[in-house]
């Protein structure tokens, strides 16, 4: 028998559920505040019973969720796989003339009777914390004791040129770096083969000087060392060409010298070629730093 209310009562009724759902959960609460016991039985015996239709629903979700990473992983890959092989084609391409180049190369020098510059030792050291000293950018290397390191050797990091050795000591080294201010090391634009002057700036990225007239440095241009004056070797990579927002050319460096960590120091036999950097400008003074460790032997 199906009971049948008039409009008023379902309308009486309607207006009562909220007022009645409200006490309901005012008592929930008070019997909650005043047996904390029950309560925690209450709701240990809700979740028990709910804890099969969790694990009957957890599953679904969870291979659902599979489905979709899977199909979203599918989807990258396929982006990524794109990626690669157009880039596999590209370094195929200058493989080959890399190796057309280093042929001729070859064949180049066999011809001069080309004597090859004569392979210069080294030492591996690690930077550690720099207390300061008379250069803004500079960085302690520990080299231990008897390392071999005498003033002007070149600093080199996996990338490029780093600085030169100013100042030696029985278990360390500083360098100071191309950023320096007292800075000035003689390049070359690898694009046009102009000479320039790279003049350290205590910023970021050492700036561009004296380049011959008419030829202008193009941005991105690579800038290696050049051998005039025989302050450094010939063709160490340094960086490439960036202009500033002033519309300066400035070398944004190879080396990451902000996260120096391990630095090789080459022995090119020019220790007695020491430039200006020599004589540090006492107002450019500042600390530097860099992480411990300790230095290797020279190879």
């Amino acid at each position: 028998m199906i009971l049948r209310l008039s409009i008023p009562a379902r309308q009486a009724l309607a207006k009562l559920t909220l007022p009645v759902l409200i006490a309901a959960s005012f008592g929930l609460m008070l019997l909650g505040k005043a047996d904390t016991l029950l309560a925690e039985r209450l709701r240990m015996a809700l979740a028990d019973s709910l804890a099969p239709i969790y694990v009957a629903i957890s599953g679904p979700l969870h291979d659902l969720r599979s489905v979709a990473a899977d199909a979203t992983g599918l989807i990258d890959l396929r982006a990524e796989n794109v990626r690669l092989r157009a880039e596999n084609e590209t370094l195929r391409r200058w493989q080959s003339i890399a190796l057309a180049l280093d042929a001729e190369n070859q064949r180049l020098k066999a011809n001069l009777h080309w004597l090859p510059d004569p392979t210069p030792s080294y030492v591996t050291a690690r930077v550690v914390a720099d207390a300061g000293g008379v250069y803004a950018r500079a960085v302690l290397l520990s080299v231990g004791p008897g390392h071999g390191v005498t003033r002007g050797e070149i600093a080199l990091d996996a990338r490029g040129l780093v600085g030169r050795v100013t100042e030696v000591g029985a278990r360390t080294a500083r360098v100071l770096l191309i950023t320096d201010l007292n800075s000035r090391i003689p390049v070359v634009l690898e694009g046009s083969r102009a000479h320039a002057i790279m003049v350290g700036t205590n910023g970021p990225r050492p700036r561009l000087m004296y380049w011959p007239e008419g030829v202008m440095p193009a941005e991105g241009e690579r800038v290696v060392t050049s051998a005039e004056a025989s302050a450094f070797p010939a063709n160490l990579p340094i960086g490439t060409v960036h202009y500033s927002a002033s519309n300066v050319p400035e070398v944004e460096p190879l080396a990451q010298l902000d996260r120096l960590e391990i630095v090789r120091i080459f022995d090119y036999g020019l220790h007695s070629q020491l430039d200006a950097e020599a004589a540090p400008d006492k107002g450019a003074r500042s600390s530097a730093g860099g992480t411990p460790a300790a230095g290797a032997g020279r190879h």
